[in-house]
């Protein structure tokens, strides 16, 4: 299913020119190796365009250009056809190892990279008479791969070019791999098939079942030089005989066509969010961008400028149209079109795919408006996000002072299959949650709001609807979210008591009068007598008539233990009681 619909976007991409034709490859260069028909080197043409960096920062990268298809290289030496980097092109490379025998097996892995090139284009271009043909195949047989470091030009350019910089050839005026004659020579091997032919699995053709698939590249925390989507490297892998990829027979062509709309995707830093320890990627049937947007803006919280209301406000009207099943004119969705959501994680030099959902985009806009209904709750003044997106949800669980600020990968892939998919959340969202809670004594909005959420999905009769509510339920009879609330007043007593206290009983006591509140209650009562009497008669009064009034509800005795999801609903009393406090201040 994903393979299919990989190959299904790239034939959507192909006619657009957005993705490179069959044999080809969308690579970065670095620099251009001017030569003349005698094969001397002219001129070295630095490639680079400026990239995306902050303000009052300057970075250059290297130009994206339409090259022969990269090979894959696992072991020895295997060389690109008219580009590659400094050790194939001109077979020398940064020496790398702290002693002579290391640099000098460094030195002649190189000249191995340097022959494997030259005997390559050899093959391919051996009785070509065509200007550009001889004057690579002059310059490969002419280089000294041993002087390279003395040439001039080189020496220009040595730390950028014998850092691995990938170059091509100029010839007259143009670049050698844009020759229609040499696209041609390219094109006729690129398309000569092996005797390996079967059915493919995702096209259904007969076509050459591949080995190796290319590469993909851009998953944080998998190889730079690219990891495999599709691989057998081991025989408990393997059955009937097969190798390698012949256990999952994919065709040249469907190979080719995923992972180039693979990395399409994963080239694009915008649209590519992350879940835990997850690259996700997202495209829509077609492959029309605005669907990619929006989602990235809504769905993922991403690209979203807080401070324009006006967008905002047009966005929150876009999803709720399409949660009602409805097409939005003005940002030209289609409620009905289906909508893909990929989930990679890194493996070494494999991925693992954390999640796959497919559906219409007007179905997932609608688990995703439900999604953000369940989870609206009063929110602090200073917190700026007028919806939670999904990265600031799960950073709740994470210890805020933990080099790792990654959120569980498992959790997190589980949630984010239950928001897409609008299932039952997972229960290690809550456990992630209360543990944060009791490690630090303190509800966010965003626990408060998981908690709020979790239990509207999930039902459970001891936390009750009547404490799952967007802002402070007065009328509550739940003793635990009264419960909860008798404690945001104790603390406000002694705050009013003692200004500027920087530990008050919630650093002390929060986590046992949640789980134990017959023990604690007693001492946060006597406490909170004692700081009764420090102030003035207007705010005792005021106070003690608020304490009253809660004592009325919970009775004469308190719960001696209270389960989890009664110290969920402990957490929400507390929480809105303390919002409500600090609201009132505001309008006042």
């Amino acid at each position: 299913m994903i393979l299919q619909a990989l190959t299904s976007l790239y034939e959507a991409l192909a006619p657009k020119g957005e993705v490179p034709k069959e044999g080809w490859s969308r690579e970065k260069i670095s620099f251009a190796l001017g030569i003349d028909e005698n094969g001397d080197l002219l001129r070295i043409t630095p490639l680079f365009k400026p990239g995306d960096m902050p303000k009052g920062k300057k970075k250059e990268e290297p130009q994206e250009m339409t090259v022969p298809a990269a090979v894959k290289r696992t072991s020895g030496a295997a060389a690109n056809f008219l580009w590659d980097n400094s050790s194939y092109i001109l077979g020398v490379s940064l020496k790398k190892g702290e002693d002579d025998a290391e640099r000098e097996k460094q030195r002649n892995k190189d000249i191995k990279c340097f022959e494997a090139c030259r005997e390559l284009h050899h093959s391919m271009l051996d009785g070509m008479e065509y200007p550009a043909a001889k004057a690579v195949l002059n310059f490969l047989d002419k280089w000294e791969p041993q002087k390279a470091e003395e040439n001039n030009l080189v020496a220009q350019y040595a730390k950028e070019i014998l850092s691995g910089a990938n170059m091509v050839f100029r010839f007259n005026g143009g670049y050698v791999h844009d020759d229609p004659q040499l696209a041609s020579v390219w094109q006729k091997a690129n398309a000569k098939q092996k005797d390996n032919i079967g059915q493919c699995l995702v096209t259904g053709a007969l076509d050459e079942i591949q080995n190796t698939h290319p590469t993909i590249k851009g998953v944080q925390g998998a190889q730079s030089s690219g990891a495999a989507l599709v691989s057998f490297n081991a025989s408990a892998f393997c059955s009937y005989n097969k190798e390698q990829n012949q256990n999952a027979p994919v065709g040249k062509y469907a190979a080719f066509a995923y992972t180039t709309a693979l990395n399409h995707l994963l080239k694009d830093r915008k649209n590519v969010h992350r879940i835990g320890d997850a690259a996700v990627v997202c495209w829509a049937e077609n492959a029309d961008k605005q669907y990619e947007d929006f989602a990235a803006e809504v769905f993922f919280g991403d690209n979203v400028d807080k401070s324009d209301e006006q967008r905002l406000s047009a966005l929150r009207t876009s999803l709720k149209l399409l949660a009602d099943g409805l097409p939005c004119k003005e940002m030209d969705l289609d409620p009905d079109r289906k909508f893909y959501i990929l989930g990679l994680s890194p493996n070494a030099a494999r991925l693992a795919v954390r999640f796959f959902y497919c559906d219409s985009f007007g179905k997932i806009a609608g688990n995703i408006y439900k999604h953000h209904e369940r989870l609206e709750i009063v929110r602090p003044s200073y917190d700026k996000f007028p919806i939670l997106p999904l990265w600031k949800l799960l950073s709740a669980t994470v210890n805020p002072n933990a080099k790792d600020k990654t959120p569980n990968a498992a959790m997190a892939g589980a949630v984010a299959r239950a928001v897409f998919s609008g299932g039952r959340y997972p229960a290690s969202l809550l456990e992630c949650t209360f543990l944060r809670i009791k490690a630090e004594r303190s509800i966010t909005r965003e626990r408060a709001a998981i908690i709020k959420a979790y239990y509207l999905r999930n039902p459970n009769e001891k936390c009750p609807k009547e404490v799952l509510t967007v802002s402070l339920n007065e009328n509550s009879k739940n003793i635990p979210y009264t419960l909860g609330r008798l404690f945001s007043v104790y603390e406000e007593i002694q705050q009013a008591a003692n200004p500027g206290i920087n530990t008050t009983i919630k650093d002390r006591y929060f986590g046992s009068a949640a789980a134990m509140p017959a023990t604690v209650f007693p001492i946060l009562s006597n406490l909170a007598q004692k700081h009764l009497r420090k102030l003035s008669d207007a705010q005792r009064v005021y106070l003690d008539k608020k304490v009253m009034t809660l004592k009325g509800v919970l009775g004469e005795q308190y719960p001696a233990h209270m389960s989890l999801p009664e110290q969920g609903s402990f957490d929400l009393g507390y929480y809105h009681q303390t919002q409500a406090r600090y609201t009132k201040k505001e309008d006042k």
